[in-house]
């Protein structure tokens, strides 16, 4: 039998945390950049805990505005000041619950510019390893947010997503083109496990590419994401993949 983490944007005004919570093993909770604040926190975290669920901090550029989606150019101070903010509310009301935080993954732009751009990556690396070095950072495969992170003694987990195409290097398809998402549960099986059985994903151009995944993520406001992952649980299941 095979094990996978599956991991869930969360907090972020859908509403829909409470049916989802079942069919997952972590959670990233949006605390306060793009979405969420103190009570969404809250209740995010308590629904983690019933389902017994990890709970991670999902820091993202401050920018509500655009979801936290534009890349936004900060200098290093600021954005270090942000990112720790971020998680530091959540940390403090987990804390107050006696809920431990288990992860860091940044969200949307702030996510893509720490694969690519070093002092993004060293920026947030920093602030989540002067908050807890215990900490996981969420991160792909061959990105130097993983690296770097690895470098400077942090556990990193490698994370594919599910619901999402990819380029051949291993960039996640633009929002912009009409190939970025995968809505069908059938293909979200098919493009996960090639990942899981064969260390491979199959790029949009049709070409295969090597890549490592510990945390496979399912967007959270995608559409039709309830029936789309208990259907991906479901074959998981039957083709004896568990989720933990």
């Amino acid at each position: 039998m095979i094990e996978i983490d599956i991991n869930c944007d969360l907090g972020e005004g859908v509403g829909n945390e409470a049916f989802l919570m079942p069919f997952i093993s972590s959670c990233n909770i949006a605390c306060g950049g793009h979405a969420g604040n103190k009570m969404t926190m809250s209740i995010v975290a308590d629904l983690a805990e019933k389902y017994n669920v990890k709970i991670g901090a999902h820091p993202s550029f401050p920018d509500k505005e655009n979801f936290g989606r534009k890349l936004l150019n900060m200098s290093p101070e600021a954005l270090y000041d942000t990112v720790y903010t971020q998680i530091m509310s959540l940390k403090t009301i987990l804390g107050n619950k006696g809920l431990n935080l288990h992860h860091v993954k940044p969200h949307g732009a702030l996510y893509n510019a720490a694969v690519v751009d070093k002092s993004v990556a060293r920026t947030i690396i920093k602030a989540v390893n002067d908050i807890d070095s215990g900490l996981v950072l969420y991160a792909p495969y061959h990105s130097l947010s993983a690296e770097i992170a690895k470098q400077e003694g942090l556990q990193v987990m490698y994370e594919a997503f599910v619901d999402r195409n990819y380029n051949e290097d291993l960039t996640l398809v633009s929002r912009q083109q009409k190939t970025a998402l995968i809505d069908d549960a059938d293909h979200m099986f098919e493009h996960m496990c090639h990942m899981i059985l064969n260390g491979k994903i199959m790029t949009v151009t049709g070409v295969e590419v090597e890549v490592k995944a510990d945390t496979f993520c399912i967007h959270g406001d995608h559409k039709n994401v309830l029936n789309n992952l208990e259907h991906l649980v479901g074959k998981l299941k039957e083709n004896n993949i568990e989720i933990s």
